[in-house]
């Protein structure tokens, strides 16, 4: 792929810290500037040579860039291009790396001026750790990244997009904004909600002599409620961008698991161990697709 001359990051943490570190590694940008609320990111990121320049305001970053990547929060996202538009110069790709689409995309197309080229992207890759310290030159190596194109975006923009994650090594597929807010939805939204709340659930209970009964689980409760670290502010505008999807998928496990309720509180045990087999077949099936 041929190299951008000024890449402008926006929001230099895990995710774009990880994408300026690749494309540093390889050369795919001349130039890279950061932008972001955390000026002590910038420069630490500007002290290891991630970046070349630390952007003292939205209009400096967007400035002269011909690749400006979208790293923040999904609910800043709209501002920024809100105050970034003026500046960008005509004919600059613009992606993001959001985990709701359809929201997202459609404020985009309204926002974007003429000549001006945007393409969705969400590159699954992630860590339960956030921040520029927790980022990777590995990180998007190997996994999948989805690109939402829509009719109104340029073919010439979504192949470069295409081109710009699969060089950094990812795995990409195309989806519609619907489909892609309804299947993540399901496989990464509702699982982070549920740990959110199962963590709160536990960490808030006390027995007679303990405070603190969490202290007392074993590796299971670690391992499963990993998700409860992720990044509260980005989970936040997640669940407030794609509410339909995970609000039917609520009802839809709140359902399954008054089912399974039912079976301990009648003592059914042919119900139960139905239930648990089910679920083992599932993620087996998970396993060996993975």
């Amino acid at each position: 792929m041929v190299p951008f001359e000024r890449v402008s990051i926006i929001g230099v943490g895990l995710l774009g810290g990880s994408l300026a570190k690749v494309m540093r590694k390889i050369g795919l940008a001349k130039s890279i500037v950061g932008y972001g609320r955390n000026k002590a990111n910038l420069a630490e990121a500007k002290r290891l040579k991630i970046i070349d320049d630390a952007a003292p305001d939205i209009k400096s970053a967007a400035k002269d860039a011909d690749l400006i990547v979208l790293c923040s929060p999904v609910g800043t996202i709209g501002q920024l291009i809100v105050e970034m538009a003026p500046h960008i110069m005509a004919g600059c790709l613009v992606t993001d790396v959001g985990s709701t689409k359809e929201a997202l995309v459609l404020k985009m197309e309204k926002l974007i001026p003429d000549g001006i080229f945007f393409v969705g992207a969400h590159p699954i890759a992630g860590s339960d750790l956030s921040g520029f310290l927790a980022s990777s030159e590995t990180l998007y190596k190997g996994a999948h990244c989805i690109v939402t194109p829509t009719d109104k975006t340029e073919p010439s923009a979504l192949k470069r997009v295409i081109e710009l994650w699969e060089t950094i090594g990812m795995q990409v597929s195309e989806m519609s904004i619907k489909e892609h807010d309804f299947i993540f939805g399901a496989v990464s939204h509702l699982p982070h909600v549920l740990v959110f709340a199962l963590m709160n659930t536990i960490g808030s209970l006390k027995s007679e002599n303990h405070n603190n009964i969490a202290s007392f689980s074993g590796a299971g409760l670690r391992d499963i409620t990993r998700l409860a670290g992720s990044e509260p502010v980005m989970w936040r505008d997640i669940c407030t961008s794609n509410k339909d999807s995970i609000l039917y998928f609520l009802d839809r496990f709140q359902e399954t698991l008054n089912h399974i309720r039912s079976g301990i509180e009648q003592e059914n045990g042919m119900l139960l161990d139905h239930e648990f087999t089910t679920a083992n077949k599932h993620r087996l099936d998970l396993v060996n697709h993975t």
